[in-house]
């Protein structure tokens, strides 16, 4: 467990040492859209600070974290950031290079931002959806299993990939081509330290704000709660958070556990007794770091990773 808790804190470390945009354009990426729908948004190209922070994502892309050996499964990877930026650096980076470590094929989401400018605030959903349907359709060329594509999100990406992972029939896009008619429904989830209710008393996080502004009423804020989502085709689903979360109160995981459990839905959810919000791959002095253990563990228990691979 410390090999891979420290080998994590070294990925961290390292992407924050160096400009990420060196990292990410040494990798190929894939352009979700041929038409961007819901324009203009904010034009230029996607900004990348130096601790991998994204911003002005105009254009909405996936970065292909591929082993060299795949194993079948392939991951979409969601950053947080309250969607107002994207935490590349210190979540969706590391966590794809671990994948890939694993032979897990990484698929990094760099999703368009609420408030930079767009038509509508529901951008994210229709990129993470079309991000799933892309995967799908890529599945031969990366030697990816349909039926083994799942998504993981952190904090605001927790939001993110959860709400998907129950509204992935929902149309939040018009379709543009043969890709729109493949699933987005992915066969597994991970939500770590997520954002999940926007109904008080869970309604001050920085993703609240951004998805539903000043003026929501009760109705809205339920329709963007992920609980609320939860249904019979609900992926199954891993959830990791710390107790003294001060960013996303820790009865965001257990709202979402419950929701799963009351829907019969396969769930696993681990809370750890301190490490705060924003631990990426683990926090050095706390035990956060295990959820990278226990998660892979979950996927062998749920037939989705196999012990010899």
């Amino acid at each position: 467990m410390k090999t891979i808790f420290f080998s994590f804190l070294f990925f961290g470390s390292l992407i924050s040492a160096q400009n990420s945009l060196s990292f990410q354009a040494q990798l190929p990426s894939i352009n979700l859209w041929t038409k961007i729908p819901d324009g203009p948004g904010p034009g230029g190209e996607n900004i990348v600070s130096a601790k991998g922070s994204v911003t002005h994502v105009s254009i909405p892309k996936l970065i292909i974290h591929q082993p060299e050996n795949p194993n079948g499964i392939a991951v979409l990877v969601i950053s947080g950031g309250g969607y107002a930026h994207i935490e590349s650096g210190s979540e969706g980076y590391p966590a794809s290079e671990w994948l890939k470590s694993l032979g897990i094929t990484a698929f990094e989401l760099q999703y368009r931002l609420p408030e930079e400018g767009w038509a509508t605030r529901s951008v994210p959903f229709q990129d993470a959806q079309r991000a799933l349907r892309i995967i799908r359709k890529a599945a031969g060329k990366y030697k990816i299993d349909p039926n083994k594509i799942g998504v993981l999100g952190f904090s605001a990406g927790g939001h993110l990939a959860g709400y998907i992972s129950s509204t992935f029939n929902t149309a939040y896009y018009k379709p543009q081509d043969d890709i729109d008619l493949i699933s987005a429904q992915p066969n597994f989830t991970a939500m770590i330290y997520p954002v999940v209710s926007m109904l008080p008393p869970n309604n001050t996080t920085h993703s609240f704000k951004s998805l539903l502004g000043k003026d929501s009423d009760e109705k809205d804020q339920a329709k963007l709660s992920v609980e609320k989502q939860v249904n019979a085709q609900t992926p199954v689903t891993f959830l990791a958070q710390s107790e003294d979360d001060p960013i996303s109160p820790v009865e965001n995981s257990i709202l979402m556990y419950q929701a799963l459990k009351d829907h019969k839905i396969p769930a696993e959810l681990h809370l750890f007794q301190s490490g705060g919000h924003g631990w990426g791959m683990g926090k050095k002095g706390t035990n956060t770091g295990e959820w990278t253990d226990l998660f892979l563990k979950w996927l062998k228990v749920n037939g989705i990773y196999n012990s010899d691979q």
